[in-house]
C-alpha cells in the first residue's frame, strides 16, 4: 500500500490517539503542523504539501516507523482481545453505550469534562479488551466552549468544527447520506448519521443541522449543555429515541443498552415503542425493556438530576405517546418516584432506574449515597438493600500514561498493558529504584514547566514540588480553598513548592466563575507570579500534560459531592501522588502509605464549618507531611521516603483504577448477565 494511503487509513481510526508510537509518527511528519492542528492527523495530512510526502517516501527511518505502526494496527484489529476468553457470555453479543458526551481527543468537540472523558476511556478500553460495543451520542458543531481569560473574566468562544478535517464519515444508505426521523411534538426532527472508528469499535453520532429542520432543531447539535430546559429535553429525546433509531437504521441490534447517566433514559421509551410495534402487550413492555438495559448514575446531589415538568414532556412527547396508544400520564409516571402524583416532575434518573435491570454508582461511597438518595423508590427497604451497586471509575492507561512511564513499566511490570487489573503484574514495581523513579518525575515535571514557559512566559522552577489542580470549576470543588490564608500559603511555597491550575466554569454558573477569577487573580499577584500559574482553555491535552507533570495532585471537594473523580488516578500512572479529601475514589485508594489525606471523614452541616475544618487539615497536611517528606533528601539528593510512597501508590492503586478494570467489571457483572438473564418487572 502506498505511504499516503497507509497514513490516511491510520488517521481515520482513533486508535492512534492512545498509541504512543502512532502519535510520535504523526509528529515526525511536521511537528509544527502537528501542534497547529491540535494533534489531529486528518487535518495534518490535509495541510502537508506533496513535497513533504515525497521526502518521507525516501526516508528509510520513517518507512520503518510507519511499517511498525501499521503492522501493529492491523494486528490489533484482527486479534480478539480479552473478551473472547474472559467474558464468554458476550460472545456474539453487542453492547450499545449511550452518553451525552464522549471525551476521546481534544480535537473532537464532543465533551465538556469528567463524564465525557470517562465515556471516552470506556470506549477505548472496550476496544482494547475486545468487547463488542457501539457508542451513541450527538455530533456537536461547537460542543463545549473554548476558554479565554479577559483579565480575570472568563470569556467563552464557540468555534465551529470542520467535519471534513475530523476522523468521521457519513453513514450511507443506497449511496446517499443516512437520515432518520425522531418524533417530537406534532412533527419530527431529522438527523444525519455519522460514524467514527474507535479501535475495534464504532461511535454513532447524530447531527440535526439540516435544511429540513427549523432553526431551533438545527441548533440542537450546536452546543453541549447550552440552551434552556426545552433545548435539554429535545437533545435527550434526540439522543435516546434517535440513537436507538439510528442503530436500527444501521442494522445494529445491541443485546444490552448501557445508559451512561440519566441524559440517555429516553432510550427506554423507544424500546417500549418497539415492543408494542412488534405485538407485545403494554403489561409486559417494562419487563421487556428492563431485560435489555443497565444504568450508571454519576450524580450524588439530588439537584443535579434532570427533571422535566409535565407541560414540557407533553409538548415534546405527548403526540407520540398518543400514537403509541399509551394513556395520558403514563410516560410521566415512569419517571416519578410517586406514580400518579401530578405535582411531581419526570426525573430522568428515576426513568432509568425503573427501566433498567441493574444500576451502579461510580465509587463505593457514591453507591452508598445513591442507595440512600433513591430508597423511596423501594418503599420499606433499608438503604443498604436498595439495588444500586457500584463500579468505581478508572482511566485509560495508555491515553493518560506518559511514554516515559510506559517504557518504565514495560521494563519492570511486563503484562500491564494486557491485564492491568492483576496486582501480581504490578508487584515488581516494589523494586523500581529511586534513581529510575526520580528521573521519570524530573523529566515529566520539566516538560510541564517548559510548556508553561512557552504558553505564559512564567518561569516556574523545574525542580520544585509541583502541585496540580485541574478540573471543572464547580463551587463545591473549592478551587480557591488553598488561597484562604495567603501568609500561610506563601510560607509553604517558600519551602520549594509551586501550584499549577486549570479548569473551566460553566458560562451560566456565576459563583463558579467568581471562584475561577479568584484563582487567576491570586496567580497574578507579584509575590506568587512565578510560583502560581493558571493555564487557560482546559482540555484533554492540557489535562494530560498536568497529570503527567504534577508531583502532587490536589483535590479538595466538599465531601461527599465528588461521585468519583478520575484526574488523580491519572497521576498514579505517572509516578505522582495525591493529596485529597476522602471523597470519590480516594477512600478506596488511600491506605496511609500511598499518598496523603486532607482531614478525615467528618461531615459538618454548616458549609462554613466544613470549609474551615478542611482548610486547616489541608494546611496541616502540607506543613507537617507533604513538604517535610519532599524536602528530606538522601546523599544522592533524592527524597527517599517520598519515592517509597510513590512505589506504594503504584502497587496499591494501579491495579484498581484503570478503565480496563472498570470495563471488565461492567462486562462480567452487568453486560453478560443482561445478555443472558431476563429482567425483573
Amino acid at each position: 500500500m502506498p505511504l499516503v494511503d497507509k497514513l490516511q487509513a491510520l488517521s481515520r481510526n482513533l486508535w492512534w490517539c492512545w498509541d504512543a508510537d502512532a502519535r510520535a509518527l504523526w509528529q515526525s511528519i511536521d511537528d509544527w503542523r502537528w501542534a497547529r492542528t491540535n494533534n489531529n492527523p486528518v487535518a495534518l495530512l490535509a495541510d502537508t504539501p506533496a513535497s513533504r510526502f515525497e521526502e518521507l517516501g525516501a526516508n528509510e527511518t520513517f518507512g520503518r516507523q510507519l511499517d511498525a505502526v501499521w503492522e501493529r494496527f492491523q494486528e490489533y484489529r484482527q486479534t480478539p482481545g480479552w473478551c473472547a476468553e474472559g467474558a464468554p457470555g458476550l460472545r456474539g453479543k453487542l453492547v450499545g453505550y449511550f452518553s451525552m458526551e464522549f471525551g476521546l481527543h481534544q480535537a473532537l468537540h464532543l465533551y465538556s469534562g469528567g463524564l465525557g472523558v470517562l465515556a471516552g476511556d470506556h470506549m477505548k478500553s472496550a476496544s482494547d479488551l475486545g468487547i463488542p460495543m457501539v457508542g451513541v451520542s450527538l455530533l456537536y458543531h461547537s460542543g463545549y466552549f473554548r476558554q479565554f481569560m479577559d483579565e480575570y473574566r472568563q470569556v467563552p468562544a464557540y468555534p465551529r468544527a470542520d467535519f471534513d478535517r475530523l476522523p468521521i464519515r457519513r453513514a450511507q444508505t443506497n449511496g446517499s447520506p443516512l437520515t432518520i426521523a425522531i418524533p417530537y411534538g406534532a412533527g419530527a426532527i431529522e438527523a444525519d448519521v455519522w460514524l467514527m472508528d474507535v479501535g475495534r469499535n464504532m461511535l454513532v453520532l447524530l447531527d440535526t443541522d439540516l435544511d429540513a429542520n427549523p432553526p431551533e432543531h438545527r441548533a440542537l447539535t450546536s452546543q453541549l449543555y447550552g440552551g434552556d430546559q426545552e433545548t435539554r429535553i429535545a437533545q435527550e429525546v434526540l439522543l435516546g429515541i434517535g440513537g436507538v433509531r439510528a442503530l436500527r437504521a444501521l442494522g445494529l441490534k445491541p443485546d444490552v443498552f448501557h445508559l451512561n447517566e440519566g441524559h440517555c433514559a429516553f432510550v427506554t421509551l423507544q424500546l417500549i415503542a418497539e415492543h408494542l410495534a412488534a405485538g407485545g402487550s403494554k403489561s409486559t413492555a417494562l419487563a421487556h425493556v428492563r431485560s435489555q438495559c443497565v444504568f450508571t448514575t454519576h450524580t450524588p446531589v439530588p439537584a443535579g438530576h434532570d427533571r422535566f415538568h409535565w407541560e414540557l414532556v407533553d409538548q415534546a412527547l405527548g403526540p407520540w405517546r398518543a400514537h403509541l396508544g399509551l394513556k395520558e400520564g403514563s410516560l410521566m409516571d415512569l419517571g416519578r418516584v410517586r406514580r400518579g402524583d401530578v405535582d411531581e416532575s419526570m426525573c430522568m434518573t428515576v426513568l432509568a432506574l425503573r427501566s433498567s435491570q441493574a444500576c451502579n454508582g461510580v465509587s463505593k461511597l457514591h453507591g452508598e449515597i445513591s442507595r440512600d438518595m433513591w430508597k423511596e423508590m423501594w418503599p420499606g427497604a433499608a438503604a443498604e438493600d436498595v439495588p444500586i451497586g457500584h463500579i468505581t471509575n478508572g482511566v485509560h492507561p495508555t491515553t493518560w500514561m506518559a511514554p516515559q512511564a510506559q517504557r518504565m513499566f514495560d521494563e519492570h511490570c511486563p503484562g500491564w498493558r494486557e491485564a492491568p487489573w492483576d496486582p501480581t503484574i504490578w508487584a515488581p514495581a516494589a523494586d523500581i529504584g529511586d534513581e529510575v523513579l526520580w528521573s521519570l518525575r524530573a523529566d515529566l515535571r520539566r516538560e510541564l514547566v517548559s510548556t508553561i514557559g512557552r504558553r505564559t512566559g512564567r518561569r516556574l522552577d523545574p525542580d520544585a514540588l509541583t502541585i496540580g489542580f485541574a478540573r471543572r470549576f464547580a463551587t463545591y470543588k473549592r478551587g480557591n480553598l488553598v488561597f484562604s490564608d495567603v501568609e500561610r500559603l506563601e510560607a509553604l511555597l517558600d519551602q520549594g513548592a509551586q501550584l499549577v491550575f486549570a479548569g473551566k466554569a460553566h458560562p451560566k454558573d456565576l459563583p463558579a466563575q467568581k471562584v475561577l477569577a479568584d484563582v487567576v487573580r491570586m496567580s497574578d499577584r507579584r509575590r506568587f507570579r512565578h510560583r502560581v500559574v493558571f493555564l487557560e482553555d482546559y482540555d484533554i491535552a492540557l489535562g494530560g500534560l498536568l497529570t503527567r507533570g504534577s508531583d502532587l495532585w490536589l483535590n479538595n471537594p466538599r465531601r461527599p459531592r465528588e461521585a468519583s473523580g478520575t484526574s488523580g488516578q491519572k497521576v498514579v500512572l505517572n509516578g505522582g501522588l495525591n493529596l485529597s479529601i476522602l471523597d470519590g475514589w480516594w477512600p478506596e485508594g488511600f491506605d496511609g502509605t500511598n499518598g496523603f489525606a486532607i482531614g478525615d471523614e467528618r461531615h459538618f452541616d454548616s458549609v462554613e464549618a466544613q470549609d474551615a475544618f478542611d482548610l486547616e487539615a489541608l494546611y496541616t497536611a502540607l506543613e507537617t507531611e507533604v513538604l517535610p517528606e519532599w524536602c528530606a533528601r538522601d546523599v544522592h539528593g533524592r527524597p527517599a521516603a517520598w519515592l517509597e510512597r510513590v512505589r506504594r501508590c503504584i502497587l496499591t492503586c494501579a491495579p484498581l483504577f484503570t478503565s480496563h478494570r472498570m470495563v471488565r467489571d461492567y462486562a462480567l457483572t452487568m453486560y453478560a448477565p443482561a445478555c443472558t438473564e431476563p429482567g425483573a418487572p
